[in-house]
């Protein structure tokens, strides 16, 4: 078997012969028919149509019944033309489940999208970025993994908020990441230009959907997106207290007395210094966690948890945590819509529950497909309820100040 590539072709100073069992690379062909460099191909293969420069080449059987065609991947290049018997198509929806939208095409949002996609809950997640074609290409590449991830959730992208049109669900990460020495405050201004104008969208294409705001400073900006949305406390929630949980659990599992799964803790108060963990409500495989570790080790372990963001921020150099935070936010939505029952913590509004009012505040809660169904009313130590009760006067002050 000879492999016919271009520089043969532009070698040659006559017609080029083909065996029945040769190769011709696509690019070849290009340049043949540029050239004008006969093919003669050998055997009783018919030879294959001239293609016209620039111009798709007509499949009128299996590529791999065509004369001269190999499928090797490294016998094609990218920019192609898709062949019209291939060409991508649009798979069903599935009828009757909700749809939802990621603003912001990023890692964070790109990360949340793929754990919505895989938990197949949804007939659609839409991807959604003002960078023309990141949302589209990021889409692409994640429906490709639908056959490995065993999932039929379409996927797509847009840069249009029109098409936020009969969205049950929004998570919004949109937002500059944090960079070395920045802390979550820096951030406010730079975010709220770009949140305020994405919860107007919201508003407008999507009136009846639940958002879940995932961009820092994050309780700042989940109060400004629902004071821009005009929505119902309810269905403004805030992503941070499933993240720091997750954070807390993990760290636990490296001592040793558990896996990360056997670990039981809320992450309350703020998304940054006034995170508050009740030590008294942890557990790890059913056993109170201050039975197992030493007051010293959780005290190190809770502020590792608290200062998280940041290690991970110093370590990457350039950009921020995605894998933790896009999967928490997935976390969040898939509940609303499989209602398991499960205790989380997110960023709400509470109505007199561990006596706050007139704030946002990291709280355990339950959800429903129309997003908060309940504030749990954990059974606090004294310290832990004063530090809730700091954290949530702390963050009252910040919230106000945006507006």
């Amino acid at each position: 078997m000879t492999i016919i590539g271009a520089s043969d072709v532009e070698k040659a100073r006559g017609p080029i012969l083909v065996g029945p069992g040769d190769v011709v690379t696509p690019l070849a062909r290009d340049r043949a028919g540029e050239l004008g460099i006969e093919l003669r191909y050998g055997g009783e293969a018919p030879s294959p149509p001239a293609r016209p420069v620039g111009g798709p080449v007509a499949v009128t059987a299996p590529l791999s019944s065509q004369p001269g065609v190999d499928l090797a991947n490294a016998l094609y290049r990218r920019g192609a033309p898709v062949a019209a018997a291939i060409a991508p198509g649009r798979p069903r929806e599935g009828a009757g489940r909700p749809k939802v939208a990621v603003v912001g095409a990023g890692h964070v949002g790109s990360m949340a999208a793929l754990h919505l996609a895989e938990a197949d809950l949804f007939s659609k997640v839409m991807l959604i970025d003002v960078m023309e074609g990141l949302a589209a290409g990021v889409a692409l590449d994640l429906w490709h993994c639908a056959s490995v991830g065993g999932f039929s959730t379409l996927v797509e992208g847009t840069t249009a908020f029109s098409d936020l049109a009969d969205y049950d669900y929004v998570v919004v990460t949109a937002g500059r990441a944090r960079k070395p020495g920045m802390t979550r405050t820096d951030l406010t201004q730079a975010n709220a230009d770009i949140v305020g104008p994405v919860a107007d969208q919201i508003r407008e294409y999507a009136p009846e959907s639940v958002v879940v705001v995932v961009t820092n400073p994050l309780e700042e900006m989940t109060h400004l997106t629902q004071v821009r949305s005009r929505f119902p406390p309810e269905r403004v929630l805030g992503m941070a207290g499933v993240l720091d949980s997750a954070r807390f659990c993990a760290f636990v599992a490296l001592t040793g007395v558990g896996r990360p799964d056997e670990v039981v803790a809320y992450a309350l108060g703020s998304h940054g210094p006034e995170m508050v963990i009740p030590l008294s409500q942890a557990t790890v495989a059913g056993r109170p966690i201050r039975s197992v570790l030493q007051s010293e080790a959780l005290a190190a372990i809770t502020e590792r948890a608290r200062e998280s963001g940041a290690e991970v921020v110093s370590l990457l150099k350039s950009g921020s945590a995605y894998f933790a935070p896009g999967r928490s936010a997935a976390e969040m939505v898939c509940e609303m819509v499989s209602s398991r029952g499960l205790l989380l913590t997110c960023a709400v509004v509470p109505n007199g529950e561990y006596g706050l009012r007139d704030t946002r505040v990291g709280l355990p809660v339950r959800l429903g497909p129309g997003g908060l169904t309940e504030i749990v009313t954990l059974t606090l130590e004294d310290e832990e309820l004063q530090q809730l009760r700091r954290a949530a006067q702390s963050l009252s002050e910040r919230i106000h100040a945006v507006g």
